[in-house]
């Protein structure tokens, strides 16, 4: 169980450029070769945990919670079975916000910017991997805990537009369109394509109708 120790703007955050270096060093905690975790000592927030490959998947959820190399909770180990099964070599899980939280509730209400600018670079640097990168969408419902997610996803989708990224999810979606959780899907799950920039439109409807206009 992870419950933020604070909100993220009152925790020293490292931009994701440097993160990344270190992260690219060896480590006494974990195998380098074996593994991509930016940061890679466990934060209060977290920007990319990665096995390394030459084929990614990018799996997006909420937020990460406690998984860290060589200790994947359920749901990591769930988005590596599918990933392989669908012919990928690694598998890259990347989040909407970084802030670490393993009850959704507990995410704190008002975005921070900086941590949002990092994750996306974070996330860039996620669509560099591959010529052609595939995103697994798997954030589930709980996108609708904080209004400011669905603006993080929009980012998001504007920047797959720019590297060509291909869309899928897994598994049914939910009456409003969105993805479903990796978590419980079986682990011979193929991949559908999805439409993100359809579903961002919804999501923009959505949000007008919360605001009552």
């Amino acid at each position: 169980m992870h419950i933020p120790a604070c909100p993220t703007t009152q925790t020293e955050l490292l931009p994701f450029d440097q993160a990344l270096a270190e992260a690219l060093r060896p480590s006494p905690d974990y195998d380098a070769g074996r593994w991509l975790y930016v940061p890679n000592t466990y934060q209060e927030y977290r920007y990319i945990l990665a096995t390394r490959g030459e084929r990614p998947l990018i799996c997006v959820g909420v937020n990460p919670s406690t998984a860290a190399p060589g200790n994947l909770d359920n749901t990591l180990k769930s988005v590596e079975r599918v990933a392989l099964h669908n012919g990928y070599d690694s598998f890259i899980m990347f989040n909407v916000y970084p802030q670490r939280a393993t009850r959704p509730q507990d995410l704190e209400h008002v975005l921070n910017p900086a941590l949002h600018r990092e994750n996306m670079a974070a996330f860039a640097y996620a669509l560099s991997r591959s010529a052609s990168p595939a995103v697994w969408a798997a954030w589930g419902t709980v996108i609708e805990r904080r209004p400011y997610l669905s603006g993080c996803v929009r980012d998001m989708v504007e920047a797959g537009r720019a590297w060509g990224a291909r869309w899928y999810t897994a598994g049914a979606r939910s009456k409003a369109g969105h993805p479903h959780h990796p978590l419980y899907l079986r682990k011979d799950s193929g991949l559908d394509a999805f439409d993100a920039e359809a579903y961002c439109r919804t999501l923009e409807r959505c949000a007008a109708a919360r605001r009552g206009g």
